[in-house]
């Protein structure tokens, strides 16, 4: 969609009263609340190309319209300025976590208050608060078809994979490729493993290309072994409120929450926008959780943890992206560094 500013102005206007109601928005109801300067015809016409753009859509019992995914991250992408917290909000957070140096105690009340704040299930990462680094990686071949991935990081500890192999290869053939590895991952820390594997595949011949991949999953999985992943949830009831707007039952998204690994997985990946945040929305994610909306900012060293809260897509975006950078950017104070 071309930037057309009253466009613009009347999606935002459908998102944020479908947000307040949970109803569908009919063009009468825009003009009557909003300072379109339009009439409702003219509304209407808006209305019908946001659609044909596939940005908003008509529920087949109404004649209002919603916003679709595809909506919402237009929305999203092209809110200007995330406003600070309010005076009140911020005593809550100060009243909650100024007072303990107890780490457990600073992310159970971090959780709390953004829960609180946003009414969505909030979820924290426990930092990495050490500085190790990786050191060495090597590839030992013990079959024609199967090897030992070894990681070796500055504090001395040593993670072991074994990997097996869709083809034969040598261990020569191996050494050439452990050196290249090792030129993209000396002294990287294991949490920003992932970019410098993304690196090493830009390099790395075809013919070669599918072992690779398989030595960087294992290194990957040798790196979330030794993260401190620990996940902390509040709010878990506030998917309860509102069944009607996820599309299917919430069953599904309670048990990706309860076993965390599909959220850890996510919030890793999740890299910053111009705000601090990262924003996925409804089919962005992994599995059940593609009928939510996930807003996280990293904290910590390197802002390697993350923080953020799940909801339905049918979220306070502004508030909510408010909330979580907010209180990640005063972990990153609190915290040891």
């Amino acid at each position: 969609m071309t930037d057309h500013p009253r466009r613009m102005q009347v999606l935002q206007a459908i998102v944020e009263d479908y947000v307040a109601s949970r109803e569908p928005v009919g063009s009468k109801a825009l003009v009557e609340r909003h300072s379109l300067g339009v009439s409702s015809a003219t509304v209407r016409n808006d209305m019908a190309d946001l659609e044909d753009e596939g940005l908003i859509a008509a529920p087949h019992t109404s004649s209002g319209r919603i916003p679709t995914d595809k909506g919402y991250r237009y929305f999203v992408d092209r809110i200007s300025e995330v406003r600070p917290l309010s005076v009140a909000e911020r005593r809550a957070v100060r009243t909650l976590l100024d007072n303990s140096d107890d780490m457990d105690d600073i992310m159970a009340g971090t959780v709390q208050v953004l829960s609180q704040l946003t009414r969505q299930v909030a979820v924290i990462q426990y930092p990495q608060l050490d500085s190790s680094v990786i050191r060495r990686v090597e590839f030992v071949l013990l079959s024609e078809q199967r090897l030992l991935a070894v990681m070796i990081l500055s504090t001395g500890r040593v993670d072991q994979r074994v990997v097996y192999l869709n083809e034969p290869i040598d261990q020569p053939a191996l050494d050439v490729l452990a050196q290249v590895f090792m030129t993209y991952l000396d002294n990287v820390s294991p949490y920003y493993l992932q970019h410098a594997l993304t690196e090493i595949e830009a390099v790395i011949a075809p013919e070669h290309q599918g072992l690779a991949a398989s030595l960087g999953n294992a290194l990957q999985l040798l790196a979330e072994a030794g993260y401190q992943d620990r996940i902390l949830l509040a709010g878990t009831a506030n998917l309860a409120r509102s069944p009607q707007d996820f599309s299917h039952s919430i069953g599904p998204i309670l048990e990706a929450l309860e076993e965390q690994v599909v959220l850890l997985k996510l919030l890793t990946e999740m890299e910053q926008d111009a705000h601090g945040l990262s924003v996925r929305i409804g089919d962005e994610n992994f599995g059940s959780l593609g009928d939510t909306s996930v807003v996280a900012a990293g904290y910590g060293p390197g802002d390697a943890a993350k923080i953020g809260v799940v909801g339905p897509t049918r979220m306070d975006y502004p508030s909510t992206m408010s909330a979580v950078r907010a209180i990640a950017r005063y972990l990153s104070r609190i915290l040891p560094r």
